[in-house]
């Protein structure tokens, strides 16, 4: 890793603490769901439960992936610092590099709630390992929401983005099954979800925490969006670009 993007990434952590809502409101939603719908239905369930925690991880760390990070790109690109910026030698990789490693700070320390939440007041089976794991996957189960809030925040403005991220992100999350339980929606929803990334997302995360095989359609329906909201993302930071210097 360069000194550049180490730089990047430890100029916007200090950016993301010195105004933390962004984490605080990340972290909130996924907790208030894990107290008020996991822990009375489904806390006396080790399996049920241990799911559960993975499916509130992940939600709490995929809205920071799109909405924080859309929100923040949108802003930076308001800022008259922005142009400077892009007219280093450095070119863009340090900081989309950076970005990306500072929202995954973000997104790990989302998760604590849920986690102190599901070992306090659940039967969810909890190991260091298993945790471990389930952390690294949130890595690549993440990836295209990061990707897709960075395009979101290269595209629209900060007021824009903030509506059209969570317009994005909730109908995602509950067709994804992350939401509500995937079991319990119609037939057709089910096999819909296979397509969309949030189920793919969510069955690494299930494999990670519960030990449940992932469905291979929705891994490559995962990997297939990865790639096309990338090309997405690139094409949007350079057309902000050619705009900008045009």
């Amino acid at each position: 890793m360069s000194s550049l993007t180490l730089a990047h990434t430890r100029y916007l952590m200090i950016e993301q603490l010195r105004v933390p809502i962004g984490l605080v409101a990340s972290a909130f939603f996924p907790a208030v769901s894990m107290l008020a719908f996991v822990i009375p239905f489904a806390g006396d369930d080790p399996a049920a439960a241990t799911r559960a925690t993975g499916s509130m991880m992940l939600l709490g760390a995929l809205s920071s992936a799109v909405i924080s990070l859309s929100i923040t790109v949108s802003q930076d690109r308001e800022q008259p610092w922005n142009p400077y910026l892009r007219t280093l030698p450095a070119g863009p990789l340090p900081r989309f590099a950076g970005r990306i490693l500072s929202s995954l700070a973000g997104m790990w320390l989302s998760v604590i709630p849920v986690v102190v939440i599901a070992l306090a007041f659940s039967e969810a089976r909890l190991t260091p390992a298993t945790l471990g794991l389930a952390l690294l996957t949130l890595v690549a189960a993440s990836l295209p929401f990061m990707l897709l809030g960075l395009f979101v925040g290269f595209m629209m403005s900060s007021k824009a983005a903030i509506a059209v991220s969570q317009v994005a992100f909730f109908p995602l999350a509950i067709l994804g099954g992350i939401l509500l339980p995937i079991q319990a929606m119609p037939g057709f929803v089910q096999t819909l979800s296979l397509y969309l990334p949030s189920r793919g997302s969510g069955e690494l995360m299930w494999w990670a925490i519960a030990g449940i095989s992932p469905d291979p359609v929705a891994l490559a329906s995962l990997a297939v969006w990865t790639v096309v909201i990338a090309a997405l993302a690139v094409w949007a930071y350079r057309r902000d670009e050619g705009r900008r210097f045009s």
